[in-house]
């Protein structure tokens, strides 16, 4: 692969995108142009480089000048950069785009406008971030640390993408919500932000769908007054050991998870919403506090866990903890 040529690789079903790559020209100066249709040539060593390196041809398009990556709106700048003035296309490329900051903004509508149009044809995403359907979700997440876990950790964390894996897991936990929140959660569906409790019995059941890489919570909690609140969410792997719980709304948590060597460290990362297939960051962050969480093994079938939010313009938000013992496990182990 030539280093002085330039490579772009594009969704060839988008046809916005088909339309752009092929309209691209390059300087002569600059070498030649070479389009990969990311959906055709699956098995080019660009894409293996591509996925090497934690890059989601979902959101965005790659370009590859120099043996240096670009992404996203980091691919069209650099094309503006590298682009010919030849064609109505290349100049508008260049005028929209030969500017970081006019890119960051023009890159997201772009994107927006990609993903609804896919949705609208019925067009599956490309997933080249796909994780081994016969390994654990989280052993993407957490790598070379995987095999470090105590058992207890890697049985409640074993669910297998496009799999009907099934682990449950029940125990107490106390909750202290400020009375601000619970009103918000309340109007919200934020169900699990709604009530203050101590010892409420509680179930959690962990799972994948048979279609689906995203990990899913089904949160059961008995209150006092015998009341059951259910809260569901699923959290979708981003990159590396990075997620996102995505919750009602599109609205979701980035988290990062580490092993410590004694505790599973869940390291917030900011809220995001999601809207039209495109994730933004959102300030939520200011409002309601960093989320700090952590999950301890107990034994080799009962684990602690915790989970409180640092001090916002809210104040402190919320906390809650307790132990959980694995009571159901309905999937091959790894």
């Amino acid at each position: 692969m030539a280093y002085s040529d330039v490579w772009f690789v594009y969704d060839g079903d988008c046809p916005i995108c088909s339309a752009a790559a092929n309209a691209l020209e390059i300087r002569k100066s600059v070498g030649h142009l070479h389009l990969i249709d990311a959906r055709v040539e699956t098995s080019h060593p660009l894409i293996q480089e591509i996925k090497d390196r934690q890059l989601d041809l979902d959101e965005g398009m790659v370009l590859k000048y120099a043996g240096n990556y670009y992404h996203g709106r980091d691919a069209l700048h650099m094309m503006a950069l590298l682009g010919s003035s030849r064609g109505w296309f290349n100049r508008a490329n260049a005028l929209l785009f030969h500017s970081r900051f006019v890119a960051s903004i023009c890159y997201p509508v772009m994107r927006a406008a990609r993903n609804t149009l896919l949705r609208l044809k019925g067009i599956k995403r490309i997933c080249n971030l796909h994780i081994d359907p016969g390994e654990p979700i989280f052993k993407a997440v957490f790598g070379e640390q995987w095999h470090n876990l105590p058992p207890v950790m890697r049985t409640h964390y074993e669910i297998r993408p496009y799999s009907n894996d099934v682990v449950e897991v029940e125990g107490t936990l106390d909750f202290v919500i400020s009375p601000l929140i619970s009103v918000v959660a309340r109007l919200t569906g934020m169900s699990l932000l709604a009530n203050s409790g101590t010892n409420v019995p509680s179930t959690v059941t962990f799972r994948n769908g048979s279609r689906s890489e995203a990990f899913y919570f089904d949160r059961k909690f008995v209150f006092p007054d015998k009341r059951i609140v259910r809260f569901c969410s699923r959290m979708e792997l981003i990159k590396d050991n990075e997620l996102v719980e995505f919750m009602r709304y599109g609205i979701g948590w980035s988290v990062a998870y580490t092993w410590d060597g004694s505790k599973v460290i869940l390291q917030h990362r900011g809220y995001v919403w999601r809207i039209f297939g495109v994730v933004i960051p959102i300030p939520l962050s200011l409002i309601l506090g960093e989320i700090h969480a952590e999950e301890r093994p107990l034994s080799s079938e009962r684990f602690s866990m915790r989970v409180l939010s640092s001090r916002g313009l809210l104040g402190k938000a919320f906390m809650y903890a307790g132990e959980f013992k694995v009571t159901k496990i309905s999937c091959d182990p790894s």
